[in-house]
């Protein structure tokens, strides 16, 4: 099947060479074999013209918040990939910078004898810059293809304020999009393709592939690149295998309790599946079609409400409602408002006025405690409830679904101004989370400040308007025994 139009962006006016020596795949953002648009564009393309494919997926060491944490979970899924991808299929080339700089001119060495390049669209961090400085550089035809969400980004020609906005034009559109014909190939590899032939020397020798020992995630190969070291490696492995294994534990587990459990950090319902999906070793088509298959549903079984309610339209069971909510509206919310909004999705000013306002009108009120980003990022503060939750974030690189909207309110709370409780938060998540760095990071972050909400009463000093989170509140209302046990240090009786 051919990749839908709608998900295909020419990057540059170049043409594509039907003389060039091969089609090449620059993997940046959809870092998997399956469930891949980009990969099934790219080997579209090499069929088409009688041309081998040729696959860079290539990791920098100069972005913001580079460390051994991010470098782990992406050599995970290049090791994985280096397997995926041994088949002969295509030509797999697995590059790290050793240093900052140094894979400067590898795409445009690959690029010279290529017919037309390929690459995954992204409208987050600094992969857009990257993708349009690629485009302008090139003298051949860069397509950027979107493997983001079940709705193609260009889909929609407008910005969404609400989840339920959004919710009701999913309702009355997304259904085309679901037909099989608009679904990405499982193995886009499966049908043949010219042979592969090796690349150049003077590539393989200027730009050496990632060496074993970096493809192990080994300590000392980390320790060699200048990236972020104090930020560590977590328990948690990257790469397409170890999603997969996630996803069926899920799927065949915790899904069943998810619409009622997913809010109590101590009952496991949540689903683990947001940092394969953020760096692409993992689809939301795949996770869908997993679920397609475990409610046994077909299109034709979508009610024709468009009311724009969580509940009911999907025809399925509450569970799986509930996740495809998640998944869904909410995930796909906020990769609507980063390409629709380039500009401003991670800056304070691009909330609603309302809240804009509210925060100001309150910004001046007297604060109880105030910390600075070094007590913040240590969890030094007197609540010991977001000390936990802080201290998950920094030793396992994730957070609890739920308390991550507490812990942004008490750093709104705690701020000398929401401007900088902004500036904190990012920080912060950039910095630890796996799943950071993405639309749906700004999503929440912004969230805490009325982004996608709407105002609530009573007003109160510093939120105004806001809603507003206790946790006080959080643990009357939720099963965290356990986790404040492991996380959180000097516990008293008191909160429970």
């Amino acid at each position: 099947m051919s990749v839908p139009q709608l998900r295909i962006r020419a990057v540059n006016a170049a043409p594509i060479r039907k003389d060039g020596g091969h089609v090449l795949y620059w993997m940046i953002a959809a870092r998997r074999r399956s469930y891949n648009f980009g990969l099934q564009r790219a080997a579209e393309l090499a069929r088409e013209l009688g041309r081998p494919l040729v696959i860079l997926e290539a990791l920098r060491t100069g972005y913001r918040w580079a460390s051994d944490r991010f470098h782990g979970f992406v050599l995970d899924g290049m090791a994985a990939n280096e397997r995926a991808f041994s088949d002969g299929r295509a030509t797999y080339y697995a590059y790290v910078e050793p240093e900052e700089g140094a894979g400067s001119g590898l795409l445009a060495a690959l690029a010279a004898d290529a017919a037309v390049v390929v690459t995954d669209e992204f409208p987050c961090f600094f992969l857009p810059k990257m993708i349009e400085a690629a485009g302008k550089m090139l003298p051949v035809r860069l397509e950027a293809v979107d493997s983001n969400g079940l709705l193609p980004i260009a889909s929609a020609t407008t910005d969404f304020v609400t989840a339920y906005s959004f919710r009701r034009y999913l309702q009355k559109n997304l259904a085309p999009f679901l037909d099989a014909a608009e679904q990405p190939l499982a193995d886009p590899l499966k049908q043949a393709l010219p042979a592969p032939r090796g690349l150049h020397p003077e590539i393989t020798t200027r730009w050496p592939a990632a060496s074993p020992a970096l493809l192990a995630r080994d300590v000392r190969a980390l320790a060699a690149l200048p990236i972020d070291h104090s930020v560590g490696l977590t328990a948690i492995r990257g790469g397409a295998i170890a999603a997969g294994e996630v996803l069926d534990e899920f799927v065949d587990g915790a899904l069943e309790r998810y619409g009622v459990d997913r809010n109590h950090p101590d009952d496991g319902a949540a689903s683990g599946l947001s940092p394969y999906l953020h760096f692409g070793h993992l689809s939301s088509h795949e996770i869908f079609a997993r679920i397609v298959e475990r409610e046994a549903w077909v299109p034709g079984k979508l009610s024709r409400l468009t009311s724009g309610k969580r509940e009911g339209w999907w025809s399925m069971s509450a569970p799986a409602e509930s996740f495809l909510d998640e998944l869904i509206t909410w995930r796909e919310l906020g990769y609507n408002q980063s390409a629709r909004n380039p500009q401003s999705y991670d800056r304070y000013d691009s909330l609603p006025s309302w809240a804009r306002a509210t925060l100001h009108k309150h910004a001046g009120d007297a604060r109880a405690q105030t910390y600075t980003l070094d007590q913040l990022a240590g969890a030094r503060t007197h609540d010991p409830v977001w000390n936990a939750a802080q201290t998950e974030l920094v030793t396992e690189g994730r957070m609890h679904n739920y308390l991550r909207m507490l812990w942004g309110k008490k750093v709104l709370q705690w701020s000398r101004s929401p401007e900088q409780a902004a500036l904190h938060l990012i920080e912060l998540n950039n910095r630890y989370a796996l799943d950071g760095r993405n639309p749906n990071s700004y999503s929440g972050i912004f969230w805490v400040m009325g982004r996608y909400d709407r105002p609530w009463a009573p007003e109160r000093p510093i939120f105004g308007q806001i809603r507003y989170m206790s946790s006080e509140n959080t643990v009357k209302k939720l099963h965290m025994k356990k986790y404040l046990a492991r996380y959180a240090r000097g516990i008293t009786r008191e909160l429970f």
